[in-house]
């Protein structure tokens, strides 16, 4: 639940911070085994039942964050087991990149009508009488109806029957959270992620109340490397406007990011005005002349569904690349010998890092939840620091890549502005489900004309995995940056003259897909790079 601090919060803030501190202090992997029994004492009153469970799903989470793998069930090895492999500034996220603690999951039932002790055990017993199968009767033990789950085909009519609203329907929270229907179970009962379907949109992540779904992390990695003697520069996403509350300011964004050791920070916005020129211009060489429709491109757990599940479609998503890359190739130019660490709402940008077309700009990927934990290991008090200069650079239409509409408005603020006489419809979906509906109807021809815009969280990016707010406050916070920008549009953003400079590059993905996403091989991808 964003915005609220529950136990599952503090718990993953936790955990973050105490690998960000690992990191800055230098400890070694005995104190790393240690950090399970530092977390969970007798003092601290662990939330399940077993101390030792708790420091087992402790010890997990640790070496998830630090980049590692979850071990074996059965297998009872220090939380350090394998840790010099991850404890270098060039670990990249090895699949797969989310994951569930088996023995953290509560094996939830799923899809399953129950009736509660709400029940009243009334005369009329009208739940009985409308199910089609006959599979409600009275527990005597229990003193109310009960419903054979064997016969029980879930159609509903005794929760609507009910009066006292006792019959409820209960569904595992991460598989309704999964829109690509990616989770299953074991044998056990227990969740499991089928990776071939999954996209790393992290909302089953979100969903999981007991904290069981897990991402691994590069805050030891890019901790490491800014100690070293390469400058690492920080770029953040438009969605951070607000994500720390009132105390970190736009003016003070770059005394915050000192305090933990980059070198400076730029904002991801920048990148989103490219990108937003770029697929203008993608749209209107290309539809409807050569392509039915075209798919923004930003969002990457949106993108590989839309390639992967509409193959025949792929070539319709936008050949821009992201924000992100964008961004980073930019900072790269002038700064050729630095290393780059993109502070984000995503967890999909994790994966998108670890491309091959992508990793040699993009080198380390953290979340807002993760960027906490390296504050409070470092004692930073937003308060306490000096305000700077402002960090916003870009148009407002770049910082309304955070939410859910805004890729597709800023492209098409940009078409008016080159082509007032040029209509563009817009449709855009919030979740995979919806994403996944808006691509077969495109797929039917209902869209042809049209920019699609998909997002993978409902809400846009300000509702990521990552993320600390609540949507409301998130966004207003972006709302206000939009209004701050200096510019309204892209066109006018004093970055824009450097695409002409960019050379495009197109190339097939036959090779390079080996290591992105097979099912889309057909697809072209944009490389830009500077003259």
């Amino acid at each position: 639940m964003k915005g609220i601090i529950t136990e599952k919060s503090r718990l993953r803030h936790k955990v973050f911070t105490e690998v960000a501190r690992f990191a800055y202090e230098g400890w070694g992997p005995e104190e790393l085994d240690e950090l399970p029994y530092k977390m969970v004492n007798v003092e601290n009153d662990p939330y399940r039942p077993s101390m030792f469970l708790e420091r087992a799903i402790i010890g997990e989470r640790i070496r998830v964050a630090m980049g590692m793998a979850i071990r074996p069930v059965n297998e009872h090895t220090p939380t350090s087991k394998g840790v010099d492999e991850s404890m270098i500034e060039e670990k990249y996220y090895e699949p797969p990149l989310i994951d569930i603690i088996r023995f953290a999951c509560h094996s939830c039932p799923d899809k399953r009508v129950y009736i509660t002790d709400g029940c009243q055990n009334c005369l009329e017993h009208p739940c009985k009488e409308v199910c089609p199968k006959k599979c409600i009767s009275y527990d005597r033990d229990l003193r109310r109806n009960v419903i054979d789950t064997e016969k029980c085909i879930k159609c509903g009519m005794c929760m609507k029957a009910c009066q006292y609203n006792a019959i409820i329907k209960q569904e595992r929270p991460c598989v309704a959270a999964c829109g690509l229907g990616a989770i299953g179970e074991d044998e056990y009962g227990h969740a499991v992620i089928n990776q071939d379907k999954c996209v790393s949109c992290g909302m089953c992540l979100n969903s999981c109340p007991f904290a069981a779904i897990v991402d691994k992390g590069q805050i030891y990695q890019t901790i490491k490397a800014i100690q070293s003697d390469t400058p690492v520069y920080a770029i953040v996403a438009p969605a951070i406007a607000g994500q720390f509350g009132k105390g970190l300011t736009d003016r003070k964004m770059r005394a915050a990011f000192g305090k933990l050791g980059f070198k400076d920070v730029f904002e991801v916005a920048i990148g989103a005005d490219l990108c937003t020129i770029e697929e203008a211009e993608h749209f209107l060489r290309e539809v409807p002349e050569e392509l039915p429709f075209m798919c923004t491109s930003c969002c990457p757990a949106w993108s590989i569904m839309a390639k992967t599940e509409f193959p025949e479609y792929a070539d319709t998503v936008s050949m821009a690349m992201t924000p992100m890359v964008l961004t980073a190739r930019l900072v790269k130019k002038m700064h050729p010998e630095c290393k780059i660490a993109f502070i984000g709402p995503c967890l999909s940008k994790k994966n998108e890092a670890s491309r091959r077309t992508v990793k040699s700009y993009v080198d380390f990927v953290l979340t807002f939840e993760e960027l906490a934990g390296m504050f409070d290991a470092q004692g930073v008090v937003f308060e306490e620091l000096e305000e700077g200069d402002t960090l916003r650079r870009a148009s407002s239409d770049g910082f309304g890549f955070a939410i859910s509409g805004g890729v597709a408005q800023a492209v098409v603020n940009h078409i008016k502005r080159i082509d007032p006489e040029r209509e563009v419809k817009i449709v855009k979906a919030e979740g995979l489900d919806e994403c996944k509906k808006m691509m077969k109807k495109a797929a039917a021809g209902g869209y042809n004309g049209y920019l699609l815009e998909g997002m993978a969280c409902p809400g846009g990016c300000i509702a990521g995995a990552g993320t600390l707010q609540p949507i409301n406050k998130a966004t207003y916070s972006v709302g206000v940056a939009m209004k701050e920008a200096p510019v309204e549009n892209a066109i006018d953003s004093q970055y824009a003259d450097l695409l002409p400079h960019l050379e495009r590059i197109q190339e097939e993905l036959s090779q390079a897909k080996a290591e992105d996403y097979e099912p889309v091989n057909r697809a072209k991808i944009s490389l830009l790079t500077y003259k």
